[in-house]
This record gives structure tokens, sequence and C-alpha cells, in this order.
């Protein structure tokens, strides 16, 4: 099992490849913790800057706390913020909340479709994002430097190689690569991490006087907390060590069909 210095060096030697090789490089930030572990191996890897925008796909839907959260870290941190909306969907009202759409086919329309949109106004080349390989199945199969076509879909079946950190990051004219700097790291890992750097995270994570606490967050109507007693960073490490509850468990987008979730990230969702 990997250290938690050598998870650290490895994400940071990651971030440092995607700078030097593209010249126009975003990192995706949901809020989460995964996210926010990222932006801040990004700043340890830029000596306290971070020198390339971030991207948060913002649905509406989320928890007012988290968008609180967001803008304090913006202003505190000094970091150049893009808000990607999909203005024409939420106009009509074409969501799940509105009975206009599945949760499946709203995630893909607010968050996959906006994603598109800014990276085609934006021409972002390069795209980080913290997803890690024990999270999700579908997240499995993720190379560190993984090719999306022109549509943003994404061939699970041919994907390069990555042998002793040698990666592939030619792309086509109009594609995009995403890189995946936490990928090696466990949701344990995450909150160790969290631990020793002493990371802002946002209070949904811990228990409240219900007993509830949020493991993974995302929009309001489809993410909903799991049982725990958690308060402290600390009981949230103790607590993941005992657990064999899956991470997203509380997230009702991946329970409305086997393969929804493979066929969302197919098409191009994070």
């Amino acid at each position: 099992m990997m250290l938690i210095d050598e998870l650290e060096n490895q994400s940071v030697y990651i971030l440092r490849e995607a700078f030097n090789k593209f010249d126009k490089l975003v990192m995706l930030w949901s809020i989460g913790k995964d996210s926010t572990v990222l932006l801040w191996l990004a700043r340890k890897a830029f000596f306290g800057r971070v020198p390339f925008p971030l991207l948060h796909v913002d649905t509406t839907y989320k928890i007012p706390s988290m968008i609180e959260y967001r803008d304090r870290l913006v202003r505190e941190w000094e970091l150049e913020l893009i808000v990607a909306k999909n203005e024409e969907v939420l106009r009509e009202g074409r969501t799940y909340p509105a009975g206009k759409a599945t949760r499946v086919e709203c995630c893909g329309q607010l968050k996959k479709d906006a994603l598109g949109l800014a990276l085609g106004k934006h021409h972002f080349t390069g795209v980080i994002v913290g997803v890690r390989r024990d999270e999700e199945p579908t997240r499995a199969k993720e190379r560190y430097f993984s090719p999306r076509d022109k549509h943003m879909e994404w061939n699970v079946a041919d994907q390069p190689p990555e042998l002793w950190d040698q990666f592939k990051t030619d792309f086509e004219k109009g594609t995009h690569v995403r890189i995946h700097p936490l990928l090696h790291w466990t949701e344990l890992n995450v909150w160790e991490y969290i631990e020793r750097e002493s990371i802002p995270v946002i209070p949904l994570y811990f228990a409240d006087g219900k007993g509830q606490r949020y493991r993974s967050i995302g929009c309001a109507p489809c993410t909903f907390p799991v049982k725990s007693n958690a308060r402290t960073v600390r009981d949230i490490v103790e607590e993941l060590r005992a657990s064999r509850i899956p991470e997203r468990a509380g997230r009702a987008q991946d329970q409305e069909s086997e393969d929804a979730f493979e066929k969302l990230r197919r098409d191009g969702y994070m």
C-alpha cells in the first residue's frame, strides 16, 4: 500500500506533467472532498498558486452551503473560477426536480452537456478531474491521461498503456484529454490526507444531531445522508476503516439502472 507521501508525490508529478503538456488546461471543481484535495495538491505543485482556471459545473441544485464554501475559498485562495450552466435546459425546466427528466437524463443535461458547452467556449484541451479508481467500477477502468473524442465520448476499450510513468498526451484537434491525478488514491487515503494537511472541507461531511452525514455530495434532490456519528475527520477515518458500505450509496442516480453511471461516463460525464 502506498504511503501518503508517495500518493502526494505521484499526484504532484501528474499535475506538473499536465501543465507542461497542455496549453489550455482547466481543473473541474465539484466542491467535494476529492476535488478540494486535488485543488490543495495543485497549490502545492505550483508553490501556493494555481496557474490554470477552475471550472464548476453548476446545476443550480447544489446544497446552498456548498456554494458558500466555494465562494469563500475562491476569495481566500485567490482562485480563477469559471461557472458553467446549461441555461437552455434550466430555462425550459427539463430537469428531474421539475418532473421533466429522469435523474440520469438530468445529470447528462445539467452536468455533461454543461461541461461540453464550457469546453467548447473556452477551447480547453486538458481537463483535470478528481476521480478515483476505488470510487466506482467504471472509474476503475480509467487511465491517468484519458482521451475523449470530439463528442466528449470515452472509448473504454481503446485506452493507451501507461508504463513507467510514460503518458500519452497527444490528441486530435477538437478533442480533449482527461487528467486524473487522484486515480491511485482511496476514499480512506483522501480523508487521511485531509487530516494530515488540515484541509478545510464542507461541514456536510460531518454528522449532525440526527446521526447522519453526507459521504458523497452532489445535487440536493439526488444525494442523501448516511447513518453516522462521525463528527470529526479522525472519526471519519476510523469509520471508513471498518465500513463495507459503498461510498456512493447515497447517490440516487446510481441506483436508477444497473449501468446508468457507465453510460453517463462513456458519453462524457465526469
